[in-house]
């Protein structure tokens, strides 16, 4: 274990302590010693940020006799996932591939040579995968292109390697899923017939990676200007390039770790605080770095990966993969308990670049604040436990102490969602998170990032709408789904999706396809309530501006006798006592008759025939819905100018108080009036959307940290403002 910074770092002003003022030689080398004064700094170069590709080498090499991939006529193997796997999946798999190049193909245009690769780089870091990754990296680096990786929670899965790991659904020339694992895997132990045994699938750990992937960020060059690591003891006057090697030497770069929190220096203070001693402590690679790679640019790679031992931890096989908690829901907010040294190590960077004139870009793989346009306690009220991955949300005091480390910008992903948030302290500090997309979602694109100034900077979004060879394995997914149109299988059937996505005619449009397939066949299932999911998938826009003005007590229970009104129902309902006289089913009738009244004149009043609305059918608003949590202002651009101000009619037409929904064993009572549940519910449905479309700027837009403000440089941005 190397934790040498803190203790460097107290001996390192001690002994500055002791220095005349006005002494004309170095004292000491620490990274705290005496700065040298900013120097002027000529135009910054922009900087590209990309984050979640989830690269997959769709011509990889399996290195497997069974199962090479699908023939491609060529003399290569098409090694890709099936189409249902890609639409019940939170990113492609596939087409991300070209979708990467083309995004490195733009950005080289553009004539920009820095990259940040976010996290999640590969999409489980595979041998096959990290292979082909580099391989392209490499090509764009012989151009001139330089790239700084971040590690993500796919990159690394776990700390070490995972040689159990594999895939069920690799797609075959008939059309079938073939499972394709590592050679521990139970199934290949057992020589299953089924499964093809590989270790290109198995999941590389840190040290694996950080020697394959050395020369993207990881490792010093030879033609950066500096180069460091949490560990480093040396300062900027006294940096060498061998030093730096010694520094990046993965034996140097490791912290202690336990169930509890941090070790090391921090332990004594984490027990006391805790009561008892930590358990199941273990050291760890942290593979976070700093580099300037032109003279004035800082990059701060921030590995924010937190892998915590958990019950299958054992001390004496410390680096068995299965001992260790995945990253994904741990975030910036365990990094404040299991990272503590990270903290520490930012908030000298942060004072080092303010005082030496150097413009700082930081970039981990997580947000590291609200990145739902602040609607999270919202959409917690509205939606299943656990929705929308609302763990992962930073907690308010995970900002608070990011911001007093003075850091002014970070670039985050992971949720692979367009958006950006700022935060002002109580001392004055202004932070503001950036999170760039995704290029495997609906909203692909990348971020371009320039200092204009020390205190200004701007940020653009380049949306990949068209991408060269995005519908090249098209034909193959024409098998599968023939294959499963003729299939009988249960399991088949269960697996068919629309050819539709086949005719798309541009990734944007293959994207915004695939999404509207995610929701329908994952999303309405795993985030929606039962009788909310009931109805988002039955009612149009119309219906649903008629519902906003209903007013009746004819109840759900009463549905039933008067059917081809509503297309709604107490399935999702409990039964409840009918308490008074109930009025007559058929009042619903009359009652719905004055209600598409007011809607009338509500749509009439925007401009609209109420049967407008009827062309946002529920499969597009629900979409719609979803599309706009990850793309932000970039989904309002895909509706056009209609849908835009259609939505904010529907918006505005709810009820200001709307009445409260009568429970009844954890479920809606079936004798709640009908109109009752809508307006309720999808009053804070639109709230939700009219924040997430409204948010703070995120396509094109100017970062000013002296006056502490976004503003947006997009003229034509659409809102529901």
């Amino acid at each position: 274990m190397n934790v040498r910074f803190l203790n460097e770092r107290k001996a390192a002003k001690q002994l500055l302590s002791l220095c005349l003022p006005l002494a004309l030689i170095a004292c000491g080398n620490s990274k705290d010693a005496a700065t040298p004064a900013p120097e002027p700094v000529a135009e910054t170069p922009a900087v590209a940020v990309m984050s979640d590709v989830h690269f997959e080498n769709v011509y990889g090499d399996l290195k497997n006799a069974k199962f090479s991939g699908i023939p491609t006529g060529d003399g290569k193997f098409a090694t890709i996932r099936t189409m249902y796997a890609q639409l019940t999946s939170t990113r492609l798999f596939n087409e991300n591939y070209f979708a990467f190049r083309g995004a490195l193909d733009d950005a080289y245009a553009r004539g920009i040579r820095l990259v940040a690769l976010s996290g999640d780089y590969s999409d489980d870091a595979q041998p096959v995968n990290i292979d082909g990754i580099a391989a392209i990296l490499k090509e764009y680096q012989a151009k001139g292109m330089r790239f700084f990786i971040a590690p993500g929670n796919h990159d690394p899965n776990e700390p070490y390697d995972d040689d159990e790991a594999g895939k069920n659904d690799f797609l075959t020339a008939e059309g079938k899923e073939q499972k394709v694992y590592a050679v521990n895997y139970s199934g290949c132990k057992s020589q299953d017939a089924t499964v093809a045994c590989t270790n290109q699938l198995m999941e590389l750990g840190y040290e694996k990676l950080i020697a394959q992937l050395g020369e993207f960020g990881y490792m010093p060059n030879k033609a950066d200007v500096y180069w460091e690591t949490p560990f480093s003891s040396y300062a900027n006057s006294t940096y060498t390039y061998d030093a730096a090697l010694t520094s990046a030497d993965v034996k140097n770069r490791q912290f202690e770790i336990c169930a509890e929190g941090e070790g090391g220096s921090y332990k004594a203070e984490g027990e006391k605080t805790l009561g008892k001693a930590f358990t199941k402590c273990t050291s760890i690679i942290d593979s976070s770095y700093l580099v300037e790679p032109v003279k004035g640019v800082w990059l701060l790679s921030i590995d924010a990966n937190v892998h915590i031992p958990n019950g299958a931890f054992d001390p004496v096989n410390a680096k068995a993969f299965k001992g260790f908690d995945g990253a994904g829901n741990a975030g910036w907010n365990k990094v404040l308990t299991h990272k503590k040294h990270l903290l520490a190590w930012i908030k000298t960077v942060t004072a080092r670049a303010k005082a030496q004139g150097k413009r700082l870009i930081a970039f981990s793989h997580y947000p590291t604040m609200d990145f739902y346009a602040n609607q999270t306690d919202t959409m917690k009220a509205v939606f299943k436990s656990g929705a929308f991955q609302v763990a992962r949300v930073p907690e308010q005091a995970t900002t608070t102490a990011l911001a007093a480390t003075g850091m002014q910008l970070h670039m985050g992903g992971h949720m692979h969602f367009n958006g950006t948030n700022d935060y002002k302290d109580a001392s004055g500090n202004y932070f503001v998170n950036v999170q760039s997309p995704s290029l495997a979602v609906f909203g692909a694109a990348y971020k371009i990032v320039k200092y204009k100034d020390q205190d200004t900077v701007d940020i653009e979004t380049v949306s990949l709408n068209n991408v060269a060879r995005y519908n090249e394995l098209f034909k193959y997914y024409q098998t599968e789904y023939d294959y499963l149109q003729n299939s009988s299988l249960a399991a088949d059937v269960s697996k068919r999706w629309s050819k539709d996505i086949l005719a798309t005619k541009s990734y944007g449009e293959f994207t915004r396809f695939y999404f509207g397939e995610l929701s329908r066949l994952r999303f309405m299932d795993e985030y929606w309530p039962c009788e909310m999911k009931e109805a988002a998938t039955s009612l149009d826009a119309k219906q649903m501006l008629i519902l906003s003005q209903l007013q009746t007590q004819v109840t759900f229970a009463q549905l039933k006798d008067i059917p081809g009104v509503l297309p709604l129902s107490a399935t999702c309902m409990s039964k409840g006592s009918v308490s008074g006289t109930p009025v007559s089913a058929s009042q619903l009738t009359a009652d719905w008759t004055v209600a598409t009244n007011k809607a009338t004149q509500l749509a009439t009043a925007a401009g609209y025939k109420l049967d407008d609305f009827a062309k946002i059918s529920a499969y597009e608003f629900y979409g719609d819905f979803h599309r706009t949590v990850y793309a932000g202002e970039l989904a309002l651009r895909d509706m056009g100018t209609d849908r835009v101000k259609q939505y904010k009619v529907l918006m505005n037409a709810f009820p200001a108080s709307p009445a409260a929904i009568s429970m009844l064993d954890g479920k809606p009572s079936d004798q709640n009036a009908v109109n009752v549940l809508f307006q309720n519910q999808f009053k804070q449905v639109f709230s939700i959307l009219k924040g997430l479309g409204s948010g703070k700027p995120s396509d094109r837009f100017t970062v000013n940290f002296k006056t502490q403000t976004l503003t947006n440089t997009n003229t034509s941005s659409a809102s529901f403002n």
